[in-house]
């Protein structure tokens, strides 16, 4: 008897348990279907996403297309200072238009902008040069004492006195068709360099064979370039375009520019703010970390260059060397906390 009613209750508890399942059956179904069109909301979207950045790609190739073509026109008729200052507007804008579309273009696109940018910016300042006049001029130096370092102005086009030490930069005279574009400092050893603001301002800068060099740059370059450094510190204000590095080795640097190339350097800390990705080629044991070289006026250089402070892509490398995608380049590397603490001044 008591068997039988275990039996019963047995059966009982069976049929609640069926009706429960039975009554969960709707609920089940319900969080189903909302699952289902909640993924085929992601899909959609994703699609629509992927569509918005196809039709942003198209318009940027078309655009950069575009304005590189011009820009190649004026440099192939680059006759007169308006035509090549011309070409030196349309070269920002193309720049300020790879910058914008950095977040959607793709690896391939970015790299061959960048080449092309700097291709142009090559091509832009061999043009200058063509047009200089043909005397030749020589640094001056200028020696505050004995035992004080010798410093060499590139722009006043003075001849040096003493020992000859360097050939001659590309000079303009100033105003018009003379005004000067390039100006730097070459072939000088364990000096220390400056130049103000208002000898810098949208003029491009050539640094070549210096050693043991300490150069300070305050102000608002146009363009930057500095070949066959040796064991230097370079300090430069905002470039308002690109900054190139070639054949350098166990320098230190503070640059904030649109663009930043590196080519055949080695051993190099470089502190940077850069806004689109800078690029490294043909290189080993560069070091970033993020730009902190400050000066009084700087807020305002900031501002004649174009940059956007509070944007700052120093983390982000290409290394045309380096195609693996999961595997990090061995040829740069983040400059660890510790070791940033320079002293500038």
């Amino acid at each position: 008897m008591e068997a039988a009613s275990r039996s019963v209750a047995a059966v009982g508890n069976g049929t609640l348990a069926a009706q429960r399942d039975m009554s969960l059956v709707p609920e089940r179904l319900q969080r189903r279907e909302q699952e289902r069109q909640l993924e085929v909301e992601k899909r959609k979207q994703k699609r629509q996403n992927q569509e918005v950045e196809e039709e942003k790609s198209d318009f940027f190739i078309a655009a950069f297309s575009r304005e590189r073509a011009a820009v190649e026109e004026l440099l192939k008729g680059g006759e007169s200072v308006e035509r090549l200052e011309e070409a030196a507007s349309r070269l920002q804008g193309l720049q300020k238009l790879l910058n914008d579309s950095v977040l959607f273009l793709a690896a391939y696109d970015l790299r061959q902008g960048q080449a092309t940018l700097a291709r142009l910016q090559a091509a832009l300042a061999e043009r200058r040069e063509e047009l200089q006049p043909k005397k030749r001029f020589a640094f001056k130096t200028r020696r505050k004492d004995t035992t004080s370092s010798t410093k060499v102005d590139a722009a006043s086009g003075a001849p040096a006195t003493g020992s000859s030490l360097a050939s001659p930069l590309p000079l303009k005279k100033e105003g018009g068709f003379g005004s000067s574009w390039v100006c730097g400092f070459s072939n000088l050893e364990s000096q220390v360099l400056e130049k103000k603001a208002d000898e810098l301002h949208q003029r491009d800068v050539l640094l070549t064979e210096l050693s043991n060099c300490t150069i300070k740059l305050y102000g608002n370059p146009n363009t930057l370039r500095l070949t066959k450094a040796r064991s230097c510190k370079l300090l430069c204000g905002p470039v308002s375009t690109s900054v190139f590095l070639e054949d350098c080795s166990d320098c230190v640097l503070a640059v904030a520019c649109q663009q930043l190339r590196i080519h055949s350097t080695k051993d190099t800390r470089i502190f940077l703010q850069v806004i689109s990705r800078a690029i490294v080629e043909d290189c080993s044991g560069i070091q970033f970390a993020p730009y902190t070289w400050t000066y009084p006026g700087i807020d305002k250089d900031f501002e004649g260059s174009g940059l956007d402070r509070n944007k700052n892509n120093w983390t982000d490398v290409d290394d045309f060397n380096w195609l693996a995608r999961d595997v990090a380049s061995p040829n740069w590397s983040i400059l660890p906390e510790e070791e940033r603490k320079i002293l500038w001044d």
